[in-house]
This record gives structure tokens, C-alpha cells and sequence, in this order.
């Protein structure tokens, strides 16, 4: 892949347009966009886990997801997963455990998702919410959750991998 032209560069967000050279011997321009790493968590206690409702401005609509977030420069998936907890859910963990990653679309972008399930929860004194993040935290039993994914009521997909990597 050779970079032809940076279209958008802004925050962790890039979008450039690459020239890229298929197995079958095509050369083909494309898009691609680059958003930088991220995390999505899964806090559990023993017959429950935790899921925010949260606003999502370009669906303009109200989703049930893991929560979430987007690495900081210099921090590793670890620290994010605990800093992100902390921030949308008011949780801290004693006990994050890796679950692997995802892409998320790699048709056209890079982003990887790093996902963890959290254990040993308890309240936060570093809570506080970033200013754009209109958020409910929502307790629900664990064989709900698969109901939820059943009926439409989760539709996230990084929430929907999360569950079938924890709750399996």
C-alpha cells in the first residue's frame, strides 16, 4: 500500500488515499481510514453485566454497548480499558482480562478494537464523564444479554463480539 494523498488529518483521525496492489496483480486507488487503537470492555459481577446506553449522534440514536474508547497516545490497550471503564461506567476493576480484538470494517479502515471482560468491580473516586458523552449505565442479568442481541435491542457490533467472547 503506497500513500497517495493525505485527505484528512485531525486529532487521532486520518484519512488518506493509498494506492493498493491486489494478490491478483490489480492496482487499485482506495480510501482508508485510520482511527487509531481502542477498547471495549464487558464489567461482570456474578449474575450480571454492566452495558451503557448511550447516544450515538451519527445514528442519531440511543445503543446498549460495551463501554468504550480510543487509546490515548502513549497508552497502551491495559490502561485505556481501565481508564475507559472508569470514565463511562464510574467502575473500577481489580481484574481485566484480554479477550483478543477485532477490526471493526476492513473494507476501509484499520481500527482494531482491543476487547476485555472486568471483574471485581467497585465505585470509582476518579469518576467523572467526558463532557460529549450523553451515557446511562444499564445493569442487566447475563442470559439477557443474548436476548437483547435475539431481538434488536444491542445492535453494536463490538458489543456483540464482546458478549460472544465472554458469555459464550
Amino acid at each position: 500500500m503506497k500513500k497517495i494523498d493525505d485527505i484528512y488529518s485531525g486529532g487521532r483521525m486520518k484519512v488518506e488515499k493509498v494506492e493498493v496492489d491486489l494478490p491478483g496483480g490489480i492496482t487499485l486507488e482506495r480510501i482508508v481510514v485510520k482511527p487509531g487503537g481502542a477498547v471495549a470492555i464487558l464489567p461482570m459481577d456474578n449474575e450480571y453485566c454492566y452495558l451503557i446506553k448511550q447516544y450515538r449522534y451519527p445514528i442519531d440514536e440511543y445503543i446498549y454497548e460495551a463501554p468504550a474508547g480510543t487509546m490515548n497516545e502513549g497508552e497502551n490497550p491495559e490502561e485505556t480499558a481501565h481508564r475507559e471503564l472508569i470514565e463511562e461506567t464510574g467502575f473500577k476493576c481489580e481484574e481485566l482480562v484480554p479477550k483478543g480484538y477485532i477490526y471493526t470494517t476492513p473494507g476501509f479502515t484499520n481500527e482494531r478494537i482491543f476487547l476485555y471482560e472486568a471483574y471485581s468491580l467497585s465505585p470509582s473516586d476518579e469518576f467523572q464523564k467526558d463532557d460529549d458523552e450523553v451515557i446511562e449505565v444499564v445493569k442487566v442479568k447475563k442470559p439477557e444479554v443474548f436476548e437483547m442481541i435475539e431481538d434488536g435491542r444491542i445492535v453494536d457490533a463490538k458489543t456483540i463480539c464482546l458478549v460472544f467472547k465472554c458469555l459464550r
